[in-house]
């Protein structure tokens, strides 16, 4: 490898891995913020909150992976260019595609690992991250009292606490409603003090209260005119109760594999083979009994077809005509054939089975697997056109640093972000194909990508900003001689108008 490219190496793997993680740790902030709720309150483990950030974060390199490609491009060209490093490299007689050949070795790398990463890494992350958080999801808060609140974590169970010492977790005027029995005896516990607290296992609520009255409403099948209401008093009363839900059950990942964005694409291709079957054969099992069955049936009573005759049935009579007769038909004739018609479509909906919610649910599942099979092929190809945008601009606005790179990098970010989020839900509705849908941002972009490369090559001052200043005190220059004298001493005459009222003033 020759000493230059060692240089440009070197001034972009640096920028590389700093943007990489930039944009990891931003993106990663939006997820906490996003399930910030789910993770208040719970008393996890801090393993389980950090292997959930870990799976997070392999789910953001989808969308972290571009911009990185772009912002440390657009920073090393630029910081060459700055330097004028780049005018040196090319001044000895480097084209631009030749000193970008050791980065385009690094960004092909990179493709090849993106397709592997968003093909078995993602894919085994995201089921893992699923499962993690539908068991954060089942588990409920921890037993925590608020003065003069009732606390309603425990189902079928509202306990009220006036104030709470923080120093000995002792409670004071407590109020318990358990609805726990089954045969509807409704228990109220009415005591001065007392502790309730979960077990070290979290399967057991452990309440002792002091100095209080339970009273029991029971209940029989006259319940409405029969009641019995038992009353006690008691000293201290320990209870044990079972309770569930309450500690961190991590259930099997498998249960989540049957997803799209937890299968790669030897499984999501099974998929869609096996979900095109299925489609095909709801589209012919509602579709074509509807139209053969019910429309248009076998008997003369309604409409029918048979050997380009059209039957239809009068009450006064019976005719039969020519199918492609129907347009010479009078107006009454017409109007009855419409009425038959619509009126064995209306009645076939309710006479025909027609299981409309299945075919729509393996519709969506079509569309969703498709749309994963593309977005696993067009990400390593969004990595290289992303490349191709950042490094013609940083060679052409010659600013590094992360001022200017960053502002034009969340620029194009934000146009791909729109353009491709826009296409994939056109896609999941079924407006677009799924190919075009998942590849349109690549369709966009593309041909910017050629158009900077071809100006930075070329040496265009396309983003210079003394370039067009220049150019604007030129083409004013040749404006202002073309002019007659009294236009160009305009601005004169208006000048000694201001300074004339001043020297009055």
């Amino acid at each position: 490898m020759k000493t230059i490219h060692k240089l440009v190496l070197k001034a972009y793997l640096g920028p590389m891995f700093l943007t990489f993680f930039i944009v990891t740790f931003v993106l990663m902030m939006n997820f906490v913020w996003r399930y910030i709720d789910d993770l208040v309150g719970k008393g996890l483990d801090p393993l389980v909150i950090i292997e959930l950030l870990c799976y997070a974060t392999v789910n953001m390199i989808t969308m972290g992976l571009p911009l990185t490609m772009l912002l440390a491009a657009i920073m090393t060209m630029g910081n060459l260019g700055e330097n004028y490093e780049l005018l040196a490299m090319k001044s000895a007689g480097m084209s631009l595609m030749r000193i970008l050949r050791p980065l385009l070795v690094v960004v092909g790398i990179t493709a090849v690992a993106g397709f592997f990463i968003i093909n078995d890494l993602v894919p085994y992350s995201n089921r893992k991250l699923f499962s993690i958080l539908y068991d954060i999801n089942q588990q409920k808060q921890t037993i925590e009292f608020q003065d003069g609140l009732f606390f309603n974590g425990i189902d079928n169970m509202s306990i009220r606490v006036e104030k709470q010492d923080p120093k000995t977790n002792l409670l004071h005027n407590v109020l318990i409603y358990d609805n726990r029995n089954i045969n509807g005896n409704m228990t109220t516990t009415i005591a001065d003090s007392g502790y309730i607290r979960l077990s070290d296992d979290k399967k057991y609520l452990l309440v002792t209260l002091f100095d209080g009255e339970t009273y029991e409403q029971t209940r029989n099948n006259q319940w409405y005119n029969k009641s019995a209401l038992r009353h006690h008093k008691f000293e201290r009363q320990d209870g044990t109760i079972p309770m569930s839900g309450f500690d961190f059950e991590r259930s099997d990942d498998s249960a989540f594999g049957n997803r799209s964005q937890t299968s790669d694409i030897t499984q999501l291709q099974h998929a869609i083979d096996s979900l095109d079957i299925v489609v095909n054969s709801a589209t012919a099992k509602s579709y074509d009994p509807l139209l053969k069955q019910q429309i248009f049936v076998r008997d003369n009573t309604i409409l029918a077809l048979r050997d380009d005759t059209l039957y239809i049935d009068r009450r006064d009579y019976r005719k039969m005509l020519a199918a492609d007769s129907i347009p010479a038909l009078g107006t009454r004739e017409k109007n009855a054939i419409w009425k038959s018609a619509r009126n064995a479509a209306k009645s076939s909906r309710n006479m025909f089975a027609f299981d409309e919610s299945t075919a729509k649910e393996a519709l969506n599942q079509l569309y969703r697997n498709k749309n994963e099979w593309h977005r696993k092929l067009s990400f390593p190809i969004s990595i290289i056109i992303f490349f191709l945008i950042g490094a013609p601009l940083g060679a052409i606005i010659r600013k590094g640093g992360l001022g200017m790179p960053i502002v034009i990098s969340v620029i194009f970010f934000v146009i791909y972000y729109i353009i491709s989020t826009s296409g994939e839900k056109s896609a999941r509705e079924g407006d677009w194909t799924p190919l075009f849908g998942m590849w349109i941002s690549a369709i966009v972009l593309t041909p910017i990508a050629i158009y900077l490369t071809y100006k930075a090559t070329n040496d265009s001052a396309l983003l210079d900003v003394d370039w067009y200043i220049g150019r604007f005190k030129h083409y004013s220059a040749v404006i202002a001689a073309a002019m007659p004298a009294w236009m160009r001493n305009i601005p004169k005459r208006i000048a000694g108008v201001f300074k004339s009222r001043k020297k009055k003033k």
